[in-house]
């Protein structure tokens, strides 16, 4: 029987990749020179430290434009509030998702039943696998998904005959 699965993936190493970049430019941005800005980054979290909340958000939006070069969905970022940090500084914390949550899963499971294609679809760990009879079914499955907004980027993968 065909089958797919939809995730919701993000490539570190362009996530990684992307924070050199933006690091070099902050040092060399002439409005971010002084402000001792600092970007720390865990594989799931993002601190940006800096100045003011204004710096912290010209330093967010140079990450979301070197993201966006870098084809990393912006969509699977959550962002903190900008809160006061040491100092007199400013601090915003940016998590990084991976995988579907539960909730975006079963929306997703409902709006393929609601959709009224013949397929089933199964919620397994952070992902959703879709199977059918008929690949065209699946196809149609993949366009439908790919014109809703799930609050997170999705990738159909491992899709088999």
């Amino acid at each position: 029987m065909p089958s797919f699965d939809v995730v919701s993936r993000v490539d570190l190493q362009e996530v990684d990749n992307a924070l050199n970049q933006t690091r070099k430019e902050v040092a060399q941005r002439y409005d971010l020179k002084d402000a001792k800005t600092e970007i720390e980054w865990d594989e799931k979290v993002f601190t940006v430290t800096s100045a003011d909340d204004f710096k912290v958000k010209a330093v967010v939006d140079v990450l979301q434009s070197k993201l966006v070069r870098r084809n990393v969905p912006i969509k699977n970022l959550d962002y903190g509030k900008v809160e006061p940090a040491a100092g007199g500084r400013a601090r915003q914390v940016i998590t990084v998702q991976q995988g579907i949550v539960t909730e975006k899963a079963r929306a997703i499971v409902k709006r393929i039943k609601t959709s009224g294609i013949k397929v089933q679809s199964q919620i397994t760990e952070d992902e959703v696998r879709v199977s059918g009879k008929k690949r065209d079914d699946l196809q149609a499955v993949i366009e439908m998904l790919r014109g809703e907004d799930f609050g997170v980027a999705l990738q159909f993968v491992n899709f088999r005959d």
